[in-house]
C-alpha cells in the first residue's frame, strides 16, 4: 500500500467513526496520470469502506485492487450489444469569460434552461460560447446560480482558500458526526451479507450517494431509491442501480407524503443529497426524521460544505473541482490553456465510500453501543483532503483486459452488460448484488 493511499483510509475510518480497524492489504500497480493521488484517493476511499464493512462482519481482513478501484472511479458497467448515452449534454462544459474561465453543468433541463436564459442564448454550444465571452466569470456565476442554474468559475488553490467558502470548508471536519442513544431492534449481521435484513432508504441521485447505496446494496441491504417525477439520469442508472429498488414519489402530495413517512419509519439507514435545508422546507427536518424513525442513521451529503456562505448552493463534482482549485491546478501541471479536471469524477466517488462507511459504522455502533448517528459530507470537503496530499503524475494504469470483468451476465433493464469484478475483498462476505441495474421508477415504493 502506498503512504498516500494508507493516509486517506486511515482519514476517512478515523471521520467515520475510528472503530475496530481489520488488517488492510493493498495490491495492483500504476495509477491515473494526474496532478494529485486520484489513484491513491480511490483505493484508500474503498478500503475505508471495505474496513468498515469487515469490522461490522467480524472479518479479519481487508484487500482492495489499486487499479480496479481506480476504474470504478468511472464506469463498471460493460453493455453488450446496446450504448450507454452520452455523459454530457451539449451545452454543459468550460467557458472562456472575459476575466477567466467558467463552467456550465446542464445536464438537468431546468438547470439547462436556467443559463440559457441568463445568457439569452439558443442551446448550441457555439451561441453559449460567444454570450460567455461577454460576461465577468464571477457576475455570470452569480446570475446562473441566482437563476436556479449550477454554475462555476475557476479559482486557483489560493484564491480559493481565501474565498469565505473555501476558508469555511477548510476548518470543517471531513465527516460531521453526531450520536445519541437509541434502542436497536433485533437483527445482527450474517457472516457472508453483513447488510442482509437492514433497510436504505437512498433520496440521492447522480453519483455521491448512489456510489454509497450501491456499496450497501452489494453487501445485502435492502435499498429503495426514491425520485421525484420526471427526474432521470440516463447515462448513470445503469452504473448506479444494481441491487436496488427505484420507485417515484412526489412529497407534495398527501398521498405520497403518507408512504414516504412509513418508508422512513420503516428504514435503518437513510443516505440524502438534498442541499441543507431542502427536507426541512419539505417538512422533514433532522428533528422530524429523528421522531419517526428515532434509531435512524442518517447520513447525508452536500457540494459546497455545511458551513459558509454557500452551504445551500447547488453543485456537483466538476464545479467543485472548478471552484476549489483542482482544475486550475491541472492546467498549471499539464501546460494547457483551460481548465484541466480530475481524470475522473474523484470527489464523488470518495465521497459515496466515506458516507458508506459512515453509514456501516453507524450500523456497528447502534447494534453494539447503542447509540444512533447522523453524519454530513461535501464534495468541497473531499477535495480539500484530495488537494492536502501531495502527489500525482504515475504513470497510468495497464488496459483493461478480459480477467478485470467478472464472468457472469448481469440482465439490466436495457440489455446484458458485464461488470467489472469487485475492487475490493472482504474476508467472508463477498461484495454481490442480488438485483440487476433497473429504470428509475420502475417499482413500487414500498419495502420488498
Amino acid at each position: 500500500m502506498t503512504d498516500a493511499a494508507r493516509r486517506f483510509a486511515d482519514a476517512i475510518h478515523l471521520a467515520a467513526g475510528g472503530g475496530p480497524a481489520p488488517t488492510l492489504r493493498m495490491t495492483g500497480d500504476g495509477g491515473f496520470t494526474s496532478a494529485f493521488a486520484v489513484t491513491d484517493l480511490a483505493a484508500g476511499a474503498v478500503g475505508a469502506a471495505g474496513r468498515a464493512m469487515a469490522a461490522l462482519a467480524g472479518a479479519p481482513a481487508v484487500a482492495v485492487d489499486r487499479r480496479l478501484a481506480s476504474f470504478w472511479f468511472a464506469f463498471s458497467v460493460r453493455p453488450q450489444g446496446w450504448t450507454l448515452p452520452p455523459a454530457w449534454d451539449a451545452v454543459a462544459g468550460d467557458y472562456a469569460a472575459r476575466d477567466g474561465w467558467i463552467r456550465l453543468h446542464t445536464n438537468a433541463p431546468h438547470h439547462r434552461a436556467a443559463a440559457l436564459r441568463v445568457l439569452g442564448a439558443a442551446a448550441e454550444r457555439e451561441a453559449v460560447a460567444r454570450a460567455v465571452a461577454a460576461w465577468e466569470a464571477g457576475a455570470l456565476e452569480d446570475a446562473v446560480v441566482a437563476a436556479g442554474g449550477c454554475a462555476a468559475r475557476m479559482h486557483d488553490a489560493p484564491g480559493w482558500a481565501a474565498h469565505p467558502q473555501g476558508a469555511a470548508v477548510a476548518a470543517e471536519p471531513l465527516i460531521h458526526r453526531a450520536t445519541l442513544p437509541a434502542t436497536p431492534r433485533d437483527w445482527s449481521p450474517r457472516r457472508d451479507r453483513p447488510l442482509a435484513g437492514l433497510r436504505v432508504l437512498d433520496l440521492t441521485r447522480v453519483l455521491a450517494g448512489p456510489v454509497a447505496s450501491r456499496f450497501l446494496a452489494g453487501y445485502g441491504a435492502e435499498v429503495l431509491r426514491i425520485d421525484p417525477p420526471g427526474w432521470d439520469e440516463p447515462s448513470l442508472v445503469p452504473e448506479m442501480t444494481p441491487g436496488k429498488s427505484c420507485a417515484r414519489l412526489d412529497l407534495h402530495r398527501p398521498g405520497d407524503r403518507a408512504r414516504f413517512g412509513a418508508l422512513l419509519a420503516g428504514a435503518d439507514i437513510l443516505l440524502h443529497g438534498y442541499r441543507p435545508g431542502a427536507l426541512d422546507g419539505l417538512g422533514y427536518g433532522e428533528a422530524a426524521r429523528r421522531a419517526i424513525a428515532p434509531a435512524l442513521i442518517d447520513v447525508a451529503l452536500c457540494a459546497y460544505g455545511w458551513t459558509g456562505p454557500w452551504a445551500g448552493r447547488r453543485g456537483f463534482d466538476s464545479l467543485v473541482q472548478m471552484s476549489s482549485g483542482i482544475a486550475a491546478a491541472g492546467m498549471a501541471w499539464k501546460g494547457a490553456d483551460r481548465p484541466t479536471p480530475l481524470p475522473v469524477q474523484a470527489l464523488d466517488h470518495a465521497t459515496g465510500y466515506a458516507m458508506a462507511a459512515a453509514a456501516v459504522e453507524g450500523v456497528r455502533r447502534l447494534w453494539v453501543e447503542g447509540q444512533a448517528t447522523t453524519a454530513r459530507l461535501s464534495l468541497a470537503r473531499t477535495a480539500a483532503l484530495l488537494a492536502a496530499e501531495p502527489g500525482g503524475q504515475d504513470a497510468g494504469l495497464a488496459a483493461e483486459t478480459e480477467a478485470d470483468l467478472a464472468p457472469a451476465i448481469e440482465a439490466t433493464a436495457w440489455g446484458p452488460a458485464r461488470r467489472l469484478r469487485p475492487p475490493v475483498d472482504v474476508e467472508g462476505a463477498p461484495l454481490a448484488w442480488g438485483l440487476p441495474a433497473t429504470e428509475l421508477g420502475s417499482a413500487t415504493a414500498a419495502w420488498r
